[in-house]
Formats: C-alpha cells, sequence, structure tokens
C-alpha cells in the first residue's frame, strides 16, 4: 500500500506562483507513473501532469508552459511547480500513483488512464 500526501496549496493573486508537493510512502519498485489530477466545481477531474521514473513528462494543453512536474526520487516526493496562475486554474488538486509500471504514453487520452493510489488533495484558489 502506497500513501500519497498532498501540501503546498493555498490562495494567490493571477500571475503567482504555487509549489505542490506529493510525498509518498517507500515502495520497492524501480518504476511509477506519477500524476497531478484537478477538479473544480461542477467540472470533470481534469489530468494536469504526468510524470515517470523514465522521467519522460507530459502536461495538459492548458497548463503546458506554466506548470512544472519533477520528481525527488530519494525523497520519495513528487512536485507540481505553477507559474502565471490563472483564476481559471482554482480546483482541489489531487496527485496519483501507479507503482510497478511506466506510464502507457501511447494512449493519448491521458485523462481515461486509470490510477491505484490518491492523495486527499490540496486547495489552489487563484483570484483575479
Amino acid at each position: 500500500q502506497v500513501q500519497l500526501v498532498e501540501s503546498g496549496g493555498g490562495s494567490v493573486q493571477a500571475g503567482g506562483s504555487l509549489r505542490l508537493s506529493c510525498a509518498a510512502s517507500r515502495y520497492t519498485y524501480s518504476t511509477h507513473c506519477m500524476a497531478w489530477f484537478r477538479q473544480a466545481p461542477g467540472k470533470p477531474r481534469e489530468g494536469v501532469a504526468f510524470i515517470d521514473s523514465a522521467l519522460d513528462t507530459e502536461y495538459s494543453y492548458s497548463v503546458k508552459g506554466r506548470f512544472t512536474i519533477s520528481q525527488d526520487n530519494a525523497e520519495n516526493t513528487l512536485y507540481l511547480q505553477m507559474d502565471d496562475l490563472k483564476p481559471e486554474d482554482t480546483a482541489m488538486y489531487y496527485c496519483a500513483a501507479n507503482i510497478g509500471s511506466l506510464c502507457p504514453w501511447s494512449d493519448y487520452d491521458y485523462n481515461t488512464w486509470s490510477f491505484v493510489y490518491w492523495g486527499q488533495g490540496t486547495q489552489v484558489t487563484v483570484s483575479s
């Protein structure tokens, strides 16, 4: 069982930055696929950024060029650096993980990827 704990959410003005963290409990597998999702009230869940242990990454069109996903394997921590934030970025942000496999990059519909482990979420609010 892998536990994920997000932190770093908060309230910022448009144009500001936040850095989200997701601390994962230790696991023995050398491969993984991890992601950040978000969900705003009344809207479907959206995959925002993806990374695997091969360091391949992908971003949703809405955040590409503004958000950066990264990981610290020594600390088992996933990050999401969010710059130039916009009011439409307001949402609950969740980290997700699959352990023991890389991301299925050949499936381009990233929002349909199934993740086994999820964090409890951290709220991001961007005011105009």
